[in-house]
């Protein structure tokens, strides 16, 4: 069986192929009475759209929503939303290559393997191309949480990282990399050109930050806000880590260090320290939630790499058309989406319980 659907209450289905006629999300269970239309969720769908500099694939996508159902007259009814978005820029003669052979680090033998049968033309459901979906579906669920603000941003590309000491959140969308740092930004403009003109491409971190969360969200064991949160990142085409707060790092810390120590506050006890990312128990402590992601570099390289034809024989591929050499750039209004859709059905969750 396929899983298409992400969330408990609110849900959403996204469906559609990388080239077929379009694509979208169905989602459930929004709460009526929200003020929604094409024009709010347009320019989260801007961000993340193709073919908006040379450093992304150079598919030629208005990526134009259109809300088919769920909404009268500017307000949503509390019935199901549908979203749409055509593909008008497909070029399928380009993966003719791919349709006789495997691309190694992507998902064709995979799907071969569990299907018996694949869409090669720009990798089907395994397409980047699917996020727009929800993204769309992200800007609904900001509706939800209007408490909340969601900020994405690239911290590292091909191993170069920002110097924290230069982060100015005004840079974000102030450069084509999501780059809080002007800095990196222009060192990451020769490392990318080098890898796209090598026929090559790089990896990227993705960090994002959610603050107005307020305390108890979440749930202690199969609904922890972590989890949800690690499994929605998890789900991203491309990614292969995520980490919650310090991650990684907090294992190399002691207890005294790693401790968010506490203070008697205002409104609620003041936090020294944020190591656990907003997240303790797996329930939401009223500071920022924090995550990190990784994206690997884009499988679809001009480079020519081994691999296997569908009948078992050895060759090579380089695949033609039209790629990101680096997916995690537009990688960073993914992870917002993904972060509004978790705390929206977390809030929506935690009223259900605790009114």
């Amino acid at each position: 069986m396929s899983f298409n659907t992400f969330g408990r209450v609110f849900r959403f289905t996204t469906w559609g192929e990388s080239h077929g006629p379009a694509l979208g999300a169905v989602v459930d269970g929004c709460p009526p009475g929200l003020a929604l239309s094409e024009d709010a969720i347009q320019p989260f769908l801007d961000r993340r759209r193709p073919g908006t500099s040379r450093f992304t694939t150079q598919r030629r996508e208005p990526d134009a929503v259109r809300i088919l159902s769920g909404v009268f007259d500017g307000r949503t009814t509390g019935t199901p939303i549908s979203l749409m978005i055509e593909n008008i820029d497909q070029r399928s003669k380009d993966y003719s290559d791919v349709a006789r052979a495997y691309r190694p680090g992507h998902a064709d033998y995979a799907y071969d393997a569990k299907y018996g049968f694949r869409d090669y033309r720009g990798g089907g459901r395994s397409s980047a191309r699917e996020t727009a979906a929800r993204v769309a579906a992200g800007a609904v669920a900001r509706a939800v949480i209007a408490e909340v603000s969601i900020r994405a941003w690239v911290e590292e590309i091909g191993g170069d990282a920002i110097d924290p000491a230069n982060f100015d959140a005004e840079q974000i969308d102030a450069n084509p990399f999501f780059c809080p740092d002007a800095r990196a930004a222009q060192r990451w403009e020769v490392l990318v050109d080098q890898a796209r003109k090598a026929g090559s491409s790089l990896g990227a971190i993705v960090a994002c930050e959610a603050t107005g969360v307020p305390a108890g969200w979440g749930a202690p064991l199969y609904a922890k806000l972590d989890s949800e949160l690690a499994a929605a990142c998890m789900s991203i085409n491309a990614v292969k880590g995520v980490e919650i707060g310090d991650g990684f790092a907090a294992a190399r810390l002691t207890g005294e260090d790693n401790a968010d120590a506490m203070r008697p506050g205002s409104d609620g006890p003041q936090f020294l320290a944020n190591h656990a990312g907003g997240i303790a128990g797996g329930i939401s402590t009223g500071q920022p939630v924090r995550v990190r992601v990784a994206f690997k570099p884009t499988s679809s390289i001009l480079t020519p790499v081994p691999t296997v034809t569908p009948g078992g024989a050895a060759t090579e591929i380089a695949t033609k058309g039209r790629h990101d050499p680096c997916v995690g750039i537009r990688g960073a209004p993914v992870v917002e989406a993904m972060m509004a859709l978790v705390l929206a059905d977390q809030k929506l969750l935690h009223r259900a319980q605790c009114g």
